[in-house]
């Protein structure tokens, strides 16, 4: 069992509550007690605020004063571990700093003056508008007073009758695209008769049957084996088998204590002294004998065999059926008379003779043109707007001495530069901690493995000095070069990540 320091500090509370309900004399005989009920009241008070005050330090006592564990977090067995404080780190940089602003010098010119004559306007200039009469002329133009239009005549003789509106519907129905049609063209109907050819057709005079006849079925004597008992089976029972076996069983498994350490391997300055160690106590064993199952009750299947006869049976050898015979049809040719084109109405313009005259049936449309009629008419229109004109009037001035500026007042200014001065600065990179690290101590090392990490560094490059087990100055000096290359933590002593990275076995 793990007795931790937080443990110890519980089993001191419990200790302490039980003497105090010890002191306060609170027994089952509760009348013989030499204490008033006042009296006992106060004491009762008195153990509650004890308990308060112990409650109190056991909260406190969970961390250290600096908040961090009191044990290394995520322990392993076999390593060492010491409370250490870890330097706060700084980094190094230069800034600009402003000592004197920068400024300007002024410097100002007075304005001069000078007296000259000149002009001064006494009357400015001006205008005034005289108006210009409108100008007038007659136009003659053509007013359009009837569209052009066109119709659908019978025929393009003057004095023609309008087509009818069905026999417009007839010639677009067979045909003619009306409103493609240009003015001047013409379009007749032809009427084309049914057309009829004799051919020969089969005429059915006798329809198609079946002559249906039958055929007995035929048998046959045969000896058969046939079943008069069927197979079976029968479960009998098999006794379980024991024997008698010795075995290791755990007595106390495996388990981890804190044990104090017995020290560093060299001096460490920056070391609390608070050296831990996690030690890995193995499993205890004792011999017991026991009586195990070698094999368990069963059971077995025993087959019955089925029991058969010979016997004399009739046996078909061809079911009865019935046989169909078709007789086909007979057919006999007959001529008969069938159409060919049904009666046919044709539109098409007159110009196209793919029909002969006889076929037209007189119907005839044509399409003509009504031009557009104009008149002539006279009308005035203005020729040029009326409009004004502008007069110009001249202004008008006198000489005068007048005092004008020369030149005005000025300024000038010169600059005065910044003053700087470059400083070196330093700013905090990470604060000081104190934190558990895992070093190498009397508990987890040997002479053998301090010569390891010696030849180690000496593989890699770095000169340890003398291997002989000793960590001296040489040997550290070697280690802190290791750790800073490899982004280690440099300590003033060796630490267990530098040498898992040195890959020595501890």
């Amino acid at each position: 069992m793990v007795i931790t320091s937080k443990g110890i500090i519980k089993l001191s509370v419990i200790s302490s509550a039980i003497l105090l309900a010890a002191c306060s004399g609170t027994t089952p005989q509760v009348q013989s007690s030499p204490f008033s009920a006042a009296e006992l009241e106060q004491r009762n008070k008195e153990l509650v605020e004890r308990e308060k005050a112990v409650a109190k330090r056991e909260a406190e006592n969970q961390q250290a004063p600096d908040g961090s564990e009191l044990l290394p977090p995520n322990a392993k067995p076999g390593e060492c571990y010491a409370r250490v404080w870890v330097e706060p780190t700084y980094q190094n940089y230069t800034e600009t700093l402003l000592v004197k602003d920068a400024s300007e010098q002024v410097y100002i010119t007075p304005a001069s003056y000078k007296k000259v004559t000149e002009q001064v306007l006494v009357q400015p200039a001006s205008y005034k508008m005289v108006a210009v009469p409108a100008q007038y002329e007659t136009v003659t133009e053509q007013k359009l007073v009837k569209e052009a239009s066109t119709q659908w005549l019978i025929d393009l003789q003057k004095g023609s009758a309008p087509a009818s509106k069905d026999l417009l519907n007839a010639a677009s129905e067979h045909g003619i695209d009306l409103a493609a049609a240009q003015p001047g063209m013409c379009f007749h109907e032809h009427f084309l008769p049914a057309k009829f050819e004799q051919v020969n057709e089969p005429v059915l005079i006798q329809e198609e049957y079946e002559v249906v006849t039958t055929q007995p079925a035929e048998f046959r004597w045969v000896e058969k084996t046939v079943l008069v008992k069927e197979a079976s089976t029968r479960i009998e029972e098999i006794p379980a088998q024991y024997s008698t076996v010795t075995e290791q069983v755990v007595d106390v498994p495996a388990h981890t204590i804190w044990k104090k350490g017995t020290g560093p391997i060299q001096k460490i300055d920056a070391a609390t002294g608070e050296i831990m160690c996690l030690v890995e106590v193995p499993d205890t064993f004792k011999t017991v004998t026991k009586r195990v199952l070698s094999s368990p009750a069963a059971t077995r299947t025993v087959e019955i065999p089925a029991v058969y006869e010979t016997v004399r049976v009739q046996e078909l050898v061809s079911e009865a059926k019935e046989m169909r015979k078709t007789v086909p049809a007979k057919y006999k040719d007959v001529p008969v008379t069938k159409k060919v084109s049904d009666v046919e109405f044709v539109w098409h313009e007159v110009h196209n003779h793919e029909h002969p005259k006889a076929t037209r049936t007189g119907n005839k449309i044509c399409l003509t043109e009504q031009p557009a009629q104009y008149k002539t008419i006279k009308r005035t229109i203005v020729a040029t707007p009326a409009t004004t004109q502008k007069v110009e009037i001249p202004a008008k001035y006198e000489t005068v001495t007048v005092t004008k500026l020369a030149s005005a007042a000025s300024e000038s200014r010169t600059e005065i530069p910044a003053e700087y001065e470059t400083v070196s600065l330093s700013k905090i990179d990470q604060d000081g901690y104190m934190e558990w690290r895992s070093i190498l101590c009397e508990t987890n090392m040997t002479r053998t493995t301090i010569m390891d990490i010696q030849r180690a560094l000496a593989a890699k490059g770095y000169n340890p000095g003398k291997i002989d087990g000793v960590v001296g100055r040489e040997t550290m000096n070697a280690v802190n070069d290791f750790q800073r290359d490899n982004q280690l933590p440099t300590d003033k002593y060796i630490n267990i990540k530098t040498v898992k990275a040195l890959n020595v076995s501890i």
